[in-house]
């Protein structure tokens, strides 16, 4: 048996949908390029543009603040790893509050609807400015007193809140089909719910985690607020000191190298989900 071949006419097929494929990324790589000389041109030809390049992009003020903003970032990453480890624990505990049907559950699951009414509610400015300088008035015994420990703390019940509807949200979408068929097996509620239901919720809400987890790695520059020295308050401290902006941009480009390595993996498994849905609906 010989091996099959395309016919003249595939080929010629092939040729066609491979020059419009050319053509049209070569009209959107112009069209890109072309916007952003525009937008470049009328900005650097803009009165204002020298004062702005002297004072946001100084590149010896860009030098002289990168170390100390690089040692300082990590204490933002610290921040970030710690709050996201008590963040995924305390939600998921709070939505399976939420999904419970048990009647002797019932003041946790009003808690867990207050809580995360509430806590969406506040902005994540004023909990960190509540925790970092109301807390420690308590005089709380056991308790740190750091505005850093505090800050970190306002994180995590900002963005547990948040978290927790994502992964209700998940446990809800998945099939009653699939409480049956546990319920079948002879799994109880709570049997089903960890084994079955959850495994699968978590699954499905992986995307929406990670943009909060994206939201969550720049928030904590809020904690700069309660005094914490991190990288946004070593930059500012610069500025204060030698009255220019620059340190500020170099503290963005931190965080953009730091989210958006997280934003493109939230986007490639957004594409793999949708793939392996369409996959399985065929």
């Amino acid at each position: 048996m010989s091996d099959w071949s395309p016919s003249q006419h595939e080929l010629d097929r092939r040729r066609v949908r491979s020059r419009l494929r050319t053509r049209s990324a070569a009209i959107a790589t112009a069209m890109t390029v072309g916007v952003f000389v525009a937008i470049g041109f009328a900005v650097t030809q803009s009165p204002g543009w020298e004062t702005v390049k002297e004072n946001f992009l100084s590149w010896p003020d860009a030098k002289a603040s990168f170390p100390d903003i690089r040692d300082a970032i990590w204490l933002n990453i610290k921040m970030f790893l710690i709050a996201e480890a008590f963040i995924l624990v305390i939600a998921m505990l709070i939505a399976m509050a939420r999904v419970s049907r048990s009647p002797w559950l019932m003041p946790l699951r009003v808690t867990a609807v207050v809580y995360t009414d509430v806590v969406r509610g506040i902005p994540t400015i004023l909990l960190v400015y509540l925790f970092a300088f109301g807390m420690p008035a308590l005089q709380l015994q056991g308790l740190s007193n750091s505005p850093f420990f505090w800050a970190t703390a306002a994180l995590i019940v900002s963005y547990s809140a948040y978290v927790a509807e994502v992964f209700r949200s998940g446990i809800e979408s998945v099939h009653p089909s699939q409480w049956s068929s546990a319920q079948a097996l002879g799994l109880s509620r709570g049997q089903a719910l960890r084994h079955v239901i959850v495994p699968q919720a978590v699954r499905r809400v992986v995307p929406p985690l990670l943009n909060d987890f994206v939201s969550l790695q720049k928030d904590t520059a809020l904690a700069s607020a309660a005094g914490v020295f991190e990288a946004v308050a070593t930059a500012r401290d610069y500025t204060l000191y030698n009255f220019n902006f620059t340190p500020y941009l170099v503290v963005a480009g931190f965080f953009i190298a730091m989210t958006v390595p997280l934003a493109r993996l939230c986007d490639w498994l957004t594409a793999r989900m949708r793939r392996r849905e369409l996959a399985g609906a065929l």
